[in-house]
């Protein structure tokens, strides 16, 4: 799950070559207990961080910031962008078990492809938002010369604001994917550290 922040900073630059989209990603983690599958539901649900735009708490989360800064050159009557640099800051929130060692190796086996699950689909929201900031960078540079630095500012707001929204789409489309392949894809997981187990290339 995903909350979106955004900052626009408008500042004058000095020519300089167009850069992709800048990604900052920290980790934090919460501790829950619990030594079965019941208890470690339980603490998810207690535990987890409470994501905003649901008012419910989930097993993992990523907190984002977008912050864009535009580089504006007033030239023979016209105002063009010469440099367009996005960065996102994500944040990712995730699960740390504090009781492995009381569970058994059937709990620790789900727990394990659990929560690498959840890591894979939270670092999938960072790739979505960095594909984005990269498109939204590549649309403010794209945009046409105006006579007034002001008129292209209100053009590069609403640029943002467009790309941001369909940013916002596309991460809750993700969401609702990953909700209705959930069983599936846990099974195919579980199937597949199992046979790592056996052949000897995971730790049991």
């Amino acid at each position: 799950m995903i909350r979106i922040l955004f900052a626009a900073t408008l500042a004058g630059m000095t020519a300089l070559p167009a850069a992709a989209a800048n990604l900052s990603k920290t980790y934090s983690y919460f501790s829950i207990g619990g030594s079965t599958l019941e208890q470690l539901e339980m603490e998810l649900s207690a535990r987890g961080p409470q994501v905003k735009s649901t008012g419910q708490r989930h097993p993992g989360a990523t907190r984002m910031e977008f912050s864009t800064k535009i580089g504006y050159r007033e030239r023979g009557g016209y105002c063009r962008i010469e440099k367009a640099t996005v960065t996102v800051k994500a944040k990712l929130i995730l699960p740390r078990w504090r009781q492995r060692g009381k569970a058994s190796e059937d709990v620790r086996l789900i727990w394990d492809t659990l929560s690498s699950d959840i890591k894979r689909h939270e670092e999938s929201h960072v790739v979505i938002a960095k594909n984005h900031a990269r498109e939204l960078e590549q649309a403010l540079l794209k945009l046409r010369r105006q006579k007034s630095c002001t008129k292209l500012a209100e053009m590069a707001k609403a640029t943002s604001a467009k790309i941001l929204a369909k940013h916002d789409r596309a991460q809750a489309q993700f969401d609702r994917v990953e909700g209705i392949n959930f069983d599936r894809r846990m099974m195919r997981l579980l199937r597949y550290r199992m046979e790592r187990i056996e052949n000897g290339r995971l730790p049991g």
